[in-house]
């Protein structure tokens, strides 16, 4: 009888919480916040796909943290005794040409690959959306300038585009972030500078104009924080092409340079192998699939989540 009060007592408090939440008229901005997050979660929890998606970000990053402790096997050390072994009770996932564990070096490769997409997304994305905000909102000479500009980097594929620079900088993990980030920006300036125009007719911001506001404080007040939903879904679905974009550097040898275990520079070093011993450039390749495919099923449901339109359907 106890235990069946304590849990009618906690269904009682999460009704209260949830009825806080949903309260049609909030007492304050943080009660606004938090209800709005909580339908949105609400909305995003209703995907199954998208669930998947977030579960296998949150499990890659949870992986990335924890190398150390969960890889088996030392990533770079070689063992020749063990060279070309196949998945079994001591090589999960077998061994390289080198005797490395192939697991190991996948569970260490995460960290390099998370390392690549939040770089690449914390360069690409905020100035795609300066010069787009810039762009949409000042118009004219400006506008067409910045926009030339973008036309010139969209004309070129994004592969060939960073195969180009990263030539010019220099093999290496920075150097290849650096190639990515500079192809990256574009599409996101686009989706700023049509948002922006849209926003800057906006009566609000003829309010704020009028009360003293100078174009940059609007741009960074009241433009950019109501392009950043776009932005977001984009940059998560984008970040599937960017983790195909650095194993494909890695692949090529222009990316991370041995011995570090990147999943691109691994497959490349086992496709001397495909036949015979497939598993060597086999998983890693199966490791980008999973994480590029839940990047998406993530980016398909912030987009239903994050959609203005979402609330009136």
């Amino acid at each position: 009888m106890t235990g069946k009060t304590v849990f009618e007592e906690k269904n009682g408090r999460v009704e209260n919480v949830r009825r806080w939440l949903l309260s049609t008229a909030p007492h304050s901005r943080r009660q606004a916040r938090l209800g709005r997050a909580y339908l949105a979660w609400r909305r995003f929890a209703e995907n199954r796909l998208a669930v998947i998606g977030l579960s296998v970000i949150v499990l890659l990053v949870a992986v990335a943290a924890l190398a150390p402790a969960l890889a088996p096997y030392p990533p770079n050390t070689p063992d020749l005794t063990q060279r070309l072994a196949p998945p079994g009770p001591d090589h999960w996932l077998g061994t390289d040409e080198l005797g490395r564990d192939i697991f190991s070096r996948i569970i260490h490769g995460s960290r390099l690959t998370l390392y690549v997409v939040v770089l690449v997304a914390i360069i690409a994305a905020p100035a795609g959306l300066a010069i787009g905000t810039v762009a949409g909102y000042t118009g004219g000479w400006v506008d067409t300038a910045l926009m030339r500009i973008t036309d010139i980097f969209l004309a070129f594929p994004k592969l060939i585009l960073a195969l180009a620079f990263v030539s010019a900088l220099g093999p290496g993990i920075e150097n290849a972030i650096i190639a990515i980030a500079v192809t990256a920006w574009p599409p996101y300036a686009r989706i700023a500078r049509a948002e922006t125009i849209t926003i800057r007719r906006s009566d609000f911001i003829r309010a704020a104009r009028l009360m003293g506001a100078g174009p940059f404080r609007l741009i960074w007040s009241h433009v950019m924080p109501l392009c950043l939903p776009s932005l977001i879904v984009r940059v998560t679905l984008d970040m599937a092409g960017i983790i195909l974009t650095a194993a494909g550097l890695g692949f090529l040898g222009l990316g991370a340079q041995p011995p570090l275990p990147e999943w691109g520079a691994m497959i490349s070093s086992g496709r001397k192998f495909m036949l015979d011993q497939w598993w060597v450039a086999a998983m890693p390749g199966v490791a980008i699939f999973f994480v590029s495919l839940g990047f998406n099923l993530l980016g398909d449901g912030l987009r239903d989540v994050l959609d203005p339109k979402a609330e009136a359907r």
